[in-house]
Order: C-alpha cells, then structure tokens, then sequence
C-alpha cells in the first residue's frame, strides 16, 4: 500500500521521561514525514526534555505523575480538533519515524482500525531489544491469540489508530501495561488489526526505564501480566472462544 501524501490529519504523541540526549532528533524526524503535530509528553522529567523538545518543535504537555500510561492518556486528551489520527512512539530514538506513514496508511485508507509496526518482524539492529523483550512479546501473543483469536508478535510503542476509535476504548492503564491494554481493548471490540513489519535501533541517548534494569524489568512484566489477566477477567474472553469479529492482518 502507498503511504497518504497528506499526512496532517495526523498528531504524534511521543511520552517522554528523561530523554533530552535524543527527543530534540526524534522530533525533528517525525515532523519531517509531514505529520500535523507533535505532542510531547514531559512525564516529570528531571533534564532538559521539555527544553529540547520544545526547540524542535513540538508542543511539550506536562504530565507530572509518573506512569507511561498516564503520560499517553495527558498526550491525546491534548490532541487538537483538526486531529483525526493519533500515532505513538518513543522518544528515547529506538523507533524509526520514516515507518510512520506506513503505519498510518491502512487506517487513513480505511482498511484497518488499529495499526502497530512489529520489531520482531522488521529488522533490528543489534542489541536493540534484549531477550527479555523478544520473549514478552511472544507470550502475549500467544495470550492474545488465545484469548480473543488474533495474532500479535509484539507490544511495540509504534502504533495508530482513529482518535475517536481510541477513545472510545476506554482506557484505564497508568503504566507499562497501556500498550497492551490497547491491544486488548481493541480485539474485544471487534477491530480490525493489522500488524507492519518496522525497524528498530539501539535507543540513542540515556538509560532505559525497562529494559536497561532488571528491577524495573521485572516490575514492568508484572504489571503488564496484571493488566492482561485483569482485562481478561473483565472482558470474560480468557480460556473462552473468541468473540466477535476480530482480525489481524500482517503485512510484512
């Protein structure tokens, strides 16, 4: 598929917490696809994120309660009227920017409902990802297939979907489990899902919130396995057939 040339209608929320190394580049790079805005999310950062974001270009929002859900919860309760499809993604650099119009292609076109590029089906630079995250990711899918018949290889960051259809999902994570939480509320809901082969670099400045310490990594895995069952229960889909009309398909 061939990527929309008007890329407008489209606001890129980047949640942010200590990144100023890299955020200045990953603006800078995002607004060079031609998106409409770019919303940074300074979730109580202690450098010069906002500062640098800010130079770049983008609209710096702040959320000071810590918690990457809440940060992408502060990101699209700001998104302006002539918004009319939000995209996620990092802000530490990992995430390539030149994958955006790809990603947003089948929802502008409306052929897909929620859009999330794949690390584990693009090409990785070394070191990008550790085990930790390649195994994750596979065991939600396994998850996810099980609970609602769809097919996900990740819980990549990089991702799109309608405004309106996003909020009305429902969100309700604050945390680490907000990407899945999207995954899931989308399947339930019958979506259309699509996943797209993306590349993925090593992050270019500062320290991991996840994966860069094992603590942290541990209590990241909880709560993204909290949220799965949680939802789950709340949904009554696990260990059920799935329901409703849900699909994913994968472009590569």
């Amino acid at each position: 598929m061939s990527a929309p040339r008007d890329l407008s209608m489209v606001t890129v929320i980047i949640p942010c917490l200590d990144e100023e190394e890299a955020i200045g580049a990953v603006v800078r790079d995002v607004l060079a696809v031609g998106v409409g805005e770019v919303i940074v999310v300074d979730n109580g950062s202690r450098d010069r994120t906002a500062e640098r974001a800010a130079e770049a270009g983008a609209r710096v929002v702040s959320e000071p309660q810590r918690g990457y859900g809440r940060a992408c919860a502060a990101g699209l309760a700001g998104v302006g009227p002539g918004c009319g499809i939000v995209c996620f993604l990092d802000g530490d650099g990992s995430d390539v920017p030149a994958f955006i119009p790809a990603i947003v292609a089948p929802v502008a076109a409306g052929e897909a409902d929620f859009v999330m590029g794949s690390r584990i089906l693009g090409r990785r630079e070394p070191g990008s990802m550790t085990p930790q995250q390649i195994v994750a990711g596979r065991i939600a899918g396994v998850l996810l297939r099980l609970a609602y018949g769809v097919r996900f290889t990740d819980m990549s960051p990089l991702r799109a979907m309608q405004r309106e259809r996003l909020a009305a999902l429902g969100m309700s994570e604050t945390t680490y489990g907000w990407n899945l939480e999207m995954q899931m509320r989308a399947a339930g809901a019958g979506l259309r899902c699509r996943e797209i082969a993306v590349d993925h670099r090593c992050r270019r400045g500062g320290v991991s919130k996840v994966s860069g310490n094992l603590r942290a990594g541990l209590a990241a895995a909880f709560k993204i396995t909290s949220t799965f069952l949680r939802l789950a229960r709340s949904q009554r889909t696990f260990g059920a057939a799935p329901a409703g009309p849900a699909s994913t398909l994968r472009n590569s």
